[in-house]
């Protein structure tokens, strides 16, 4: 297999990007209205916006896709970085290329003058627990919401 390479989202890259997108959020049994797909896009390219975007390519086609997003905490001065979605294709799972996309944001938030770097995941989302647990710490707090 010839070596994975993540860079960031680029304009280019929308045909790209789409998709893997649309498999995350059927992970998740989620749909979005276009609107949202449009602004989500649009985000990843402004650089005015804190949330950011990389693919990862093997042999020039996107197997993965890493979204995250800075922010303010009051526990800290420097910004902490939220990672907020993360997709590797079926057939590249299990090769790295989850850990590489991880990585990658560790690096850009480093870079960043990032405090940390948090995400989430579902509970049943075991295969990639497993990998969470290996490269983060899991600091046991758990999440409440309230959809307004």
């Amino acid at each position: 297999m010839s070596p994975i390479q993540i860079r960031p989202v680029t304009a280019d890259d929308h045909a790209a990007w789409r998709p893997l997108w649309q498999a995350y959020l059927r992970f998740y049994d989620t749909e979005l209205p276009d609107t949202v797909y449009r602004s989500t896009w649009q985000r990843l390219l402004d650089p005015n916006e804190p949330t950011n975007g990389a693919l990862a390519w093997l042999d020039g086609k996107a197997v993965g896709l890493v979204h995250f997003i800075y922010q303010r905490s009051n526990w800290s001065i420097e910004n902490a970085c939220y990672l907020q979605d993360l997709l590797v294709t079926p057939e590249t799972r299990g090769t790295g290329v989850g850990r590489q996309l991880i990585e990658f944001v560790y690096s850009a938030a480093k870079a960043d003058g990032c405090c940390d770097v948090h995400w989430l995941t579902h509970e049943t989302n075991a295969t990639a627990i497993q990998l969470y647990e290996r490269i983060a710490e899991r600091p046991g707090f758990i999440q409440f919401r309230k959809d307004l």
